[in-house]
């Protein structure tokens, strides 16, 4: 999840990242459904369908403008797919930590630290360490510890909101954060976007919006009949 979001940054723009990375709630659905055997609703398929329209579109305007990056756009989708997977695991698995959430998250900084090992050598990155000549600066690593403390906080707090409520919830109020990420990089890095480039970030959004409204009504009910025939 971390790789891939990483690589997905490296090769789109702030601005585009966010359609890069749409289709999370489309992934939820299907690996719900995989793993967990959750069945959904033709509404909530409609939504997905709504959702993928809208990053089919943004694709198609990015490349408009010269700016597609097929490598970026490859790497959204799967940091999409290891996000929504990530959220459903975590939820899963949180029984066997006993619900502690400090727990859980450093169980995942372990296995982050090994993990990423491999990676650096099959990266050839071992060597880049090597040569690398900032470990003696205060600022680097300043920066490094502030990194390393938002990377740990935002580990919680994902955790937590999983916890508390479901994969689901996470993956939406993730959708919504990184619309806002979208405003603010726009105009930050003054970027000039279409109108079809915009509508293309309003249907994901409406897409997403409009599935957690009928998951609402659908869990709403399911609370409703087991009440009632309780």
């Amino acid at each position: 999840m971390i790789t891939f979001n990483n690589l997905c940054l490296k090769y789109v723009g702030v601005s585009f990242y966010y359609v890069g990375r749409s289709l999370t709630t489309v992934f939820n659905v299907l690996m719900t459904y995989i793993i967990l055997k959750t069945k959904t609703s033709t509404g909530a398929f409609i939504c997905c369908a709504v959702i993928v329209s809208g990053f089919w579109l943004g694709v198609d305007q990015e490349g408009s403008t010269g700016s597609l990056s097929v490598f970026g756009t490859f790497f959204g989708v799967m940091a999409s797919l290891f996000v929504s997977l990530n959220a459903i695991y975590t939820k899963k698995v949180m029984p066997h930590v006993n619900d502690n959430i400090w727990l859980l998250t450093f169980y995942n900084n372990v296995n982050a630290s090994l993990l990423f090992l491999p990676l650096m050598a099959i990266a050839g990155e071992i060597g880049a360490i090597r040569g690398f000549d900032g470990f003696s600066d205060g600022v680097y690593w300043t920066k490094m510890i502030l990194g390393g403390v938002f990377g740990f906080a935002i580990g919680y707090v994902t955790g937590l909101q999983i916890k508390v409520t479901s994969p689901l919830t996470h993956n939406i109020s993730g959708t919504a954060k990184a619309c806002a990420q979208t405003v603010i990089a726009t105009y930050w890095y003054s970027e000039v976007k279409s109108g079809l480039w915009w509508l293309s970030n309003l249907i994901v959004l409406g897409g997403s919006a409009a599935y957690t409204r009928v998951r609402q009504i659908e869990m709403k009910k399911v609370n409703t009949y087991q009440d009632v025939k309780a």
